[in-house]
């Protein structure tokens, strides 16, 4: 019987296409779906690279692209395309069997005869080559071809190869990168080894079969079990991220066993919630039940949505709670004391915090005591004065004499009386109980936990997770980016009891964010190390991305109003594109702004929604503060007032004089938080400020 496969690159394009455009494209498919190919009319194009290559008929502006191997009785849905540029590429591509890995890869062979010549003449006049200390033996060990060697043996400079990249296969355009950049051979060997779905390369490979290859590449191409399931896909079709998993994030996630816990660690878009996810599906079918969790509401709420649409048994589904860490604490809280705590409000804690210090004439701010509580005391789970006085002070860069730690405990002292009186606790102050109360406990509660979002954890909440877990095999499944630490937490994983040496992982490939706003994002990031989780410094060497767009669009404004004028344009100009409401975000640093920017859409008939919005809001533009970002993604993001007032905002730092160390982690927390904003952008990013321009922009800064 025929097979049916579907690109990632069919579903990508589909997914941009106007929703009468998708009905064409859904009966000209209907075929395939019943299995009916006879009546396909599949299209051999005259004068084609590759004669497997055909066209179909959508509608009378456009065709879709079927690669049909000569053997196998498979058809691979590509791509959709208006009709010249689907002809232009059906004659023009060839598919081909990566001679090494013996996946799938394409190249534009037109494009590659085209502009050789031009290659030829520039290393004509540049005797050295890019590749010059490699022999042939070693690059054609790396998979590169008969094909493609000749022209890599003309390149000259890093530029020309970066310009050949969407004309190259892509394994060995990899190949070639990761040379340039300094690898040796083995390292490029094992870097394109990542593309593979099982961790070792297959010992024969025949370059001829084309359906062998698209099994061998699950992150491209997917087999269809039957109507359901293309139903499935077509219904959805953003969420890519259901059916394609890239071999790494694949190997990762269903893996059989690991003997501990494990890190896996990326930038934004490399897809470490996905692998997360497919993860927690992965143990929920083994029989076991499993606990999501993450620091926000909003993102655990997008969590539970997105497994509802990743695991379609509903057993396993009922396997997997998803719940954020602090109503996680709470609720133990609530169990074990019989009633629900109450919680204080941070106007309450300021106002304590300023009678305390009043009190005590202790020569310290509100906001140095109170991170000496919380990542001190809490993070320590220090219970009395002497163990205060005794204790070693990670992380907090003001060094404080016998003396001062006296009089930094007689204020803190002070202050946990005032608030005791109120009957109120913190959140850490809940979650320090609940950990206690997890660890008196003969059993732990559960036999594995993911963590999304992991940088944003405080320590005490950590010790909850470690508490509530198993020790032992498949106990925790850590993923985050400590670039993209949006809260005062800094952790080390290995002082708590979780140690993940030999297991932590790095995806390095973005999926969501284009290589022209991941370029520009990236430099808000500034040029500090970042200290990751493992008590090691972080770095975002080899972050890249293989998609394409625009550059992000920065505008600047003299007044609010005009600047809020502009985003009502910029939002109907997505609109009127053909972006639905759904997949544009607007962010801005404070909650104040939200207002004004919901008022501004409002009165140009633009409905908005809140980020936490549920997807039934799909006509309303979703806006919301830089923080409500995390975890979430659209087509379009505006990040607006990213002025000198607000990025960084004045109440979010410590004063340099005070505590140089806090007052630089500060800084680079709000760096962080900008970043995360831009990056949630899959296709167009627009910033725009009023006034100064934040230090933070790039080609802005000073």
């Amino acid at each position: 019987m025929p097979r049916l496969a579907i690109a990632k690159s069919f579903l990508t394009g589909y997914a941009n296409l106007e929703k009468t455009v998708r009905k064409s494209v859904d009966e000209a498919i209907s075929r395939f779906e019943h299995h009916t190919f006879a009546g396909l009319h599949l299209e051999k194009l005259q004068g084609a690279e590759d004669p497997n290559v055909r066209t179909i008929r959508i509608d009378g502006g456009r065709r879709g692209i079927v690669l049909k191997p000569e053997t196998g009785d498979v058809y691979c849905l590509i791509a959709v395309m208006e009709h010249d540029a689907a002809i232009k590429y059906a004659k023009s591509r060839k598919f081909s069997v990566h001679q090494k890995l013996g996946v799938l890869e394409v190249r534009d062979a037109t494009a590659l005869a085209q502009v050789r010549p031009a290659l030829d003449a520039l290393a004509q006049a540049q005797p050295e080559r890019l590749f010059a200390e490699y022999d042939d033996g070693e690059l054609i060990n790396l998979g590169l071809d008969a094909e493609v060697l000749p022209i890599v043996r003309l390149l000259t400079s890093e530029d020309h190869l970066v310009a050949l990249e969407s004309m190259l296969p892509q394994p060995q355009y990899l190949a070639l990168v990761a040379l340039a950049s300094g690898m040796s051979a083995q390292e490029a060997w094992e870097e394109i080894c990542q593309l593979l779905p099982d961790s070792s390369p297959p010992e024969d490979v025949d370059t001829s079969d084309l359906v062998k290859a698209m099994e061998r590449s699950p992150g491209d191409v997917v087999f269809v079990s039957g109507p359901d399931e293309l139903a499935q896909m077509l219904a959805h079709p953003f969420a890519l991220w259901r059916v394609f998993l890239h071999p790494a994030q694949r190997r990762l996630a269903r893996r059989p066993s690991y003997n501990g816990p494990v890190q896996v660690t990326g930038g934004a878009g490399t897809g470490k919630t996905v692998t997360a996810l497919h993860r927690a599906s992965h143990l929920a079918e083994q029989g076991e039940p499993v606990l999501v969790t993450t620091f926000t509401t909003t993102l655990a709420e997008t969590l539970a949505r997105q497994l509802d649409l990743l695991v379609d048994d509903p057993e396993v589904r009922g396997r997997i709670e998803v719940i954020n860490i602090d109503k996680l604490a709470y609720r133990i809280v609530k169990k074990a004391n019989g009633h629900s705590p109450k919680i204080a409000g941070s106007a309450e804690i300021q106002v304590l915090w300023n009678i305390a210090i009043t009190e005590t004439d202790a020569p310290f701010s509100a906001a140095f005591l109170h991170r000496e509580w919380e990542q001190v005391i809490l993070a320590q789970d220090l219970l009395g004065r002497e163990a205060y006085l005794g204790c070693v002070r990670r992380g907090r860069g003001k060094q404080l004499s016998p003396e001062q730690r006296k009089k930094a405990w007689a204020a803190i002292s002070r202050f946990l009386e005032l608030l005791a009186g109120t009957h109120a606790r913190t959140h850490m102050q809940i979650a320090a109980e609940a950990a206690r109360i997890l660890s008196a406990e003969a059993l732990p509660r559960y036999r594995h936990i993911i963590v999304d979002e992991s940088q944003d954890l405080y320590p005490a909440q950590w010790r909850i997770l470690r508490a509530a877990v198993a020790v032992g095999p498949n106990d925790l499944f850590i993923v985050g980016d400590p670039h993209q630490r949006i809260y005062d937490h800094r952790v080390s994983l290995k002082s708590l009891g979780i140690s993940v040496t030999g297991r932590s992982h790095k995806l390095k490939l973005s999926y969501r964010t284009t290589a022209e706003i991941l370029n520009w994002a990236v430099r808000l990031l500034g040029v500090e190390p970042v200290a990751g989780l493992d008590d090691a410094q972080d770095s975002l060497a080899g972050y890249r991305s293989s998609l394409h767009g625009r550059r992000p669009a920065v505008r600047g404004f003299s007044d609010r109003s005009s600047e809020l004028d502009a985003l009502v344009e910029q939002i109907r100009a997505w609109l009127d594109a053909g972006v639905e409401p759904h997949a544009i975000g607007v962010a801005t640093r404070f909650v104040s702004g939200v207002g004004k920017i919901e008022q501004a859409l409002a009165g140009a008939g633009i409905s908005t929604a809140s980020l936490a919005a549920s997807e039934s809001a799909q006509e309303s533009v979703r806006v919301g503060t830089m923080h409500r970002m995390k975890g979430l993604e659209f087509r379009c993001v505006a990040v607006i007032g990213a002025d000198a007032e607000a990025l960084p905002a004045a109440f979010a730092l410590t004063e340099k004089d005070e505590d140089p160390t806090a007052h630089a982690h500060d800084l680079q927390r709000e760096r962080c938080l900008f970043f995360v904003a831009g990056t949630r952008a899959r296709d167009a990013l627009y910033v725009s400020y009023t006034g100064q321009p934040s230090p933070f922009l790039p080609d802005h800064s000073t």
